[in-house]
This record gives C-alpha cells, structure tokens and sequence, in this order.
C-alpha cells in the first residue's frame, strides 16, 4: 500500500499533509528502510567519470537491487543516465513508465518466445543470446516493419546466456549488410571483482577480437567491478549495478562508493534473563551472566538471514543501539530478533525505541558477509514489511511508503 504524499481530505474535510502521512507511516512501522537517491546519483557519476570516454548506463533490475525502480529511474535519468538495463519485460514495463520515451531499455533475459510485440509496444530492446530468438526477432521485424533495435550478447566465458563467438562470427556479414537492428553487442565478465583473475584477461581477448567485427555497433564488457579493471575494459558502454546501490566495486580496496540504504527495525520489548538461561529457538546460545535484551522486530522474513544469529561458540551480526554496537542473541527467526544490550547504560534503549540493521558504520557488504553471501543479495532479500522512505533533492524527499512485494 502506497502511503500519500499529497494533502487529501477525510470525510471530515480535514486536510491531511503529507508530513502527517509520513508521520502516521512510520509510527505504526515495525522497520523502516531510508533510501537515499542524492548517493545513487553520486555513485552513479562517480561510475561515470571513472569510465569516460565511455557512455555510464544504469541497471535498475530486481526492482533496482530492492530500491525501488520508478524513484531510482527518474532520479538517474534527470542526472544524465540515457541507457538502462532490466531483466525481465515487466521490469521493462515499469522502466519505461518512469523514464522519458528517449531512454534506451534492454532487457538482459532475452527474448520469450511470442513476446516480440510485447518489446515493440513500450519500446525496449532485448538482449537476444541465442540463435533462435534472434531468428524469432527477425521474423517480427520483418512482418510488422518496426524499426528497434536489440543487443547481441555474445559469451565469452559465463556460460550461462549468450552466442557463442563462432555463431557471433556467422553474423558479421549482416553486420556488413546494414539495415541490421543491432544497437549493441556485450559480454559479461566472470571474475571481474578479482582484479589479477586470469579469465578477466582470456574474456578481454575474446571480446576485443569479436566487437571489432560489429563494425558501427556500440560495444559494452564491464558492469560495477569491471570499470575498475581499467580502460581496456570499458568499451564504448559501461552497465554499474551494485555499485550504484553502495556495494563494493572493489573488494580488494576501500569502497569508493556512498552507503545508499539506512535499515532501522524497532524494539518491541526489553526483558531480563538470568545466568543459564538460553535465547532463541534451539536453545544454542546461552547468558554467561545477568543480561539484558531487547526484542527486535526484524527476521528473516524481512531479509535479515538466518545464518547472522549466534551460538555458544560464534558471534553474530551486530547491530546499534543508541549509538552503539550491541550483539546478536541466539537465532534470528522469522519476525524477530534478540539483542544484548547489557553493556548500554540502563535506560538507553526502551521498548519502541528504533535499533539500526544497515548503517551507523553497519554496511551492506559487513552484513553480507555475516549473511555468508555478497551484498546483491542482501539488497534484494530487504523485505516488504518496511516502511520506505526516499530522501534527496532528486526524489520525493517527503515521501515514505509502506513496501510492497516488487511488481517487477
């Protein structure tokens, strides 16, 4: 459900502001998730000045890494972005009605069999990697003369989606022809985050020698991590997508990118336990001494993983308490959490109060390795139970909503 933010009327004819929405929003919020567009767009641009000459497109797929696709479209788009990258047609869909008819959407997935109508109405482009669907693409274009364009992606060492290079080579002399639709050709590095992996080299090779071939056809390799490997690497188009969002680009260095999303959940009780006692489901970790908890309204249903509770034998995640690092208690279940707040003074955290999940110095990558995976997957796991906020002078600064399931 959308929360307003334009003043409305009850049946009172009372108006109702939009501060007073938010306000009504969040205090009935058990979790609240602040995303910042000003950092996006930050990212964004520092993305792009690190890959000119090449042109800086955005990938907003999975509901923009769980950030929300119209307000991250718009806020990138008025900041310069033209090109835009998605996985699915719905994905595209709801692209498009965020974005000035000018923008170029491609959508990563390729193309479903019988959908090619479905591209041509909202003007997106598939990302055709096999021979068959661009057999499919061909028919249509021909049958209904519409004139958008696709992207080749070629695989150079994935193995997932794409052509390989021999069926690429097979089309050099359409390429030759004119007249072909073909917008972009790409490839998709593997290890691009491990700056000295040798199949960053061996896709490199293989790409150079392939593009050249597409003569007129723009080229694009690299996604967030790639950019850092350097120019060889960027081509004429670059595709960032969890940089833009704050993960790390570079994890054998500092992160050069703005934290974007701040995760607060609240205390839904403090309760004592004695010395012995256990905490959580399986009794697997147990007060050394009096302690104090607080309950927190956060689980994994909400996308705080299971895997960063604790043990008798192993730490977990933390989290802040009124400005300070408080550890996990036990396991994490599906709507709540424990935390040890014995060592805050007495009267620092009371039942309402908000804890911080991501942020104060907690970053997504920090969570992500506690979750034992990367932070892509912690920002598209952040649940639909959040109130969301949106601030920054290129997005709806008064704007907060309670999260829905992501329609794309």
């Amino acid at each position: 459900m959308t929360i307003a933010t334009e003043p409305n009327t009850s049946g009172a004819g009372d108006i109702v502001s939009p501060e007073a929405n938010m306000a009504a929003a969040l205090a009935t919020a058990t979790g609240v998730l602040t995303i910042d567009l000003d950092a996006i767009v930050a990212n964004w641009r520092k993305l792009e000045k690190a890959a000119v000459p090449a042109e800086c497109a955005g990938v907003i797929k999975a509901n923009a890494y769980g950030c929300g696709v119209e307000p991250v479209a718009r806020a990138l788009s008025a900041a310069g972005c033209k090109t835009f990258f998605v996985a699915t047609l719905d994905e595209a869909q709801a692209a498009r009605a965020a974005l000035p008819s000018s923008a170029a959407i491609y959508v990563l997935s390729g193309l479903l069999q019988n959908s090619s109508d479905s591209y041509a109405k909202i003007d997106c482009r598939p990302v055709i990697g096999d021979l068959n669907e661009l057999a499919e693409w061909d028919v249509f274009r021909r049958r209904s003369g519409w004139s958008g364009g696709a992207a080749i992606h070629i695989d150079t060492g994935m193995n997932r989606l794409g052509l390989s290079v021999t069926e690429a080579q097979g089309l050099i002399p359409r390429i030759k022809a004119g007249d072909h639709g073909i917008t972009l050709v790409m490839s998709h590095l593997v290890s691009s985050e491990i700056i000295n992996s040798p199949i960053n080299s061996r896709q490199l090779g293989a790409f150079r020698q392939i593009a050249s071939l597409f003569t007129g056809v723009p080229s694009s390799l690299s996604n967030s991590s790639g950019i850092y490997l350097g120019a060889p690497f960027q081509f004429d188009l670059v595709r960032p997508g969890a940089g833009l969002y704050g993960v790390n680009p570079t994890p054998e260095a500092d992160n050069p990118m703005q934290p974007v999303v701040d995760l607060k959940a609240r205390i839904v009780q403090i309760r004592s336990i004695e010395r012995g006692d256990t905490v959580g489901y399986g009794g697997i970790w147990t007060a050394r001494r009096t302690t104090r908890l607080a309950i927190v309204a956060a689980g994994y249903a909400d996308g705080y993983f299971r895997a960063a509770g604790s043990n008798d034998g192993t730490r977990g995640a933390e989290v802040v308490v009124a400005g300070q690092r408080c550890p996990i208690a036990g396991r994490i279940s599906m709507d709540l959490m424990a935390v040890d707040i014995t060592d805050l003074p007495p009267k620092a955290a009371r039942r309402g109060h908000m804890v911080t999940l991501i942020g104060e110095g907690i970053t997504v990558d920090e969570l992500a390795h506690h979750f034992g995976t990367i932070g892509y997957e912690v920002l598209t796991s952040l649940g639909a139970r959040y109130a969301r906020i949106y601030k920054g002078s290129n997005g709806a600064a008064a704007a907060a909503e309670e999260a829905a399931p992501a329609s794309t």
